[in-house]
């Protein structure tokens, strides 16, 4: 079996998503995502000048074909960034066509399950108020509840409050803090002491900061605290870490298992967040996790994908035995989102009452569903043309 030919597909969801295939000479086909937020273009160019190294390849030796174009580039920043996304969502389609080829799962091609459902936490961002009202959030955390969700995340870095002294530098004042701080009290509060709540910053604080809003929220028992300043600067990370009981989580803008080395080894972190179609693929997080287990940390992918990403990424928590739960961040598209691909079992999504069950069919186990994706393409890319 020898690959002969890699498109591309671009379409509407979190920005611009971009769905990579890749066929053989001996009929089957494989797909996999990159993760939007490098861009369509800049991912679906570099995904395009890989294609040549690709070509005449056996798809099912993933990790050889990946490795190939990761040392093609390493002189041409193949450490990070939009060579790694494209390279990660060159890496799922392998594993789909791998799995496709052998007739197993890709769970079973990455040595097997440790759970038949992933348990996923829905990112309810801002809530259900466009204005980003206490009430708004307490209504949309409810409101995942009842659907099932047993863990829930909030945003709570709002860089309009009306607040704020300055628009870039994001050191927090009394009210913004106050602001935050009965935010949470109330999803707490709405949800009960047993629901699982995570709390995002997104990267946007400094380290008097970070520390002030860490021991603020410690009452509120968080599942993790999320970012509360880049995660580059390991030594920044392990000062906020040292300084509150309130876990600090942290890897979604880190690429390869060399850039979670550090953070792991340091202590820097309570629990991990790679996201697996940006940070290498299946087989480089399924690696990032195992780093995680030597230091005893729990594995819980950040993921911001389609079905596609989504389902792919599932396969991999569910193949490691460290895994805590998954992003879910479809809340404002899930009729966009739910229309890409063909659930498993007939139904119209992969998601029911807060988990995503592990599909037995060959490949990733969901296949593409082509009149969503055409309804959805981004125009001036084609559709796997």
């Amino acid at each position: 079996m020898r690959i002969v030919n890699v498109t591309t597909a671009v379409v509407a969801y979190h920005g611009q998503a971009t769905l990579v295939r890749i066929d053989t000479d001996e009929g089957l086909s494989g797909f996999g995502e990159a993760n939007p937020d490098a861009g369509a273009g800049a991912v679906v160019g570099m995904i395009e000048s890989l294609t040549p190294l690709l070509i005449g390849e056996d798809p099912r030796n993933v990790e050889r074909c990946w490795e190939k174009l990761r040392r093609s580039k390493v002189f041409a920043g193949a450490q990070s960034g939009v060579f790694v996304i494209a390279l990660s969502g060159i890496e799922l389609a392998l594993w789909d066509l791998a799995g496709k080829a052998a007739g197993q799962p890709v769970y079973r091609m990455l040595g097997g399950k440790f759970r038949d459902r992933i348990r996923l936490y829905a990112d309810c961002g801002d809530g259900d108020d466009p204005a980003g009202s206490i009430a708004g959030c307490v209504d949309r955390a409810q409101r995942m509840v009842a659907e099932g969700f047993t863990a829930i995340k909030f945003d709570i870095d709002d860089l309009r409050h009306p607040a704020k002294f300055d628009a870039f530098n994001h050191t927090i004042n009394a009210a913004e803090l106050r602001s935050m701080v009965e935010r949470v009290a109330a999803v707490r509060e709405a949800i009960g002491p047993d629901v699982d709540l995570a709390i995002d910053l997104h990267a946007r604080y400094d380290v008097p900061s970070a520390c002030r809003i860490s021991w603020e929220l410690e009452p509120f028992r968080l599942m993790w605290l999320e970012e509360p300043l880049p995660a580059e600067n390991v030594d920044a990370l392990v000062r906020v870490r040292e300084q509150t009981r309130t876990p600090i989580c942290a890897g979604e803008n880190l690429y390869l298992r060399w850039g979670f080395r550090e953070l792991l080894e340091r202590g820097a972190v309570d629990v991990i967040e790679p996201d697996v179609p940006k940070c290498g693929g299946l087989a480089e997080a399924k690696k990032i996790a195992n780093l995680a287990e030597l230091h005893y940390i729990p594995f819980a992918p950040h993921l911001v994908s389609t079905p596609l990403g989504t389902m792919a990424t599932s396969h991999q928590c569910g193949a490691i035995p460290n895994f805590l739960v998954q992003e879910w961040h479809a809340l404002e598209e899930r009729e966009v989102w739910d229309s890409y691909v063909h659930a498993p079992d007939g139904s119209g999504s992969i998601v029911k009452d807060g988990y995503i069950t592990l599909p037995d069919t060959p490949g990733i186990g969901v296949e593409l569903d082509m009149d969503g994706v055409r309804a959805h393409a981004v125009a001036g890319y084609g559709v796997f043309e």
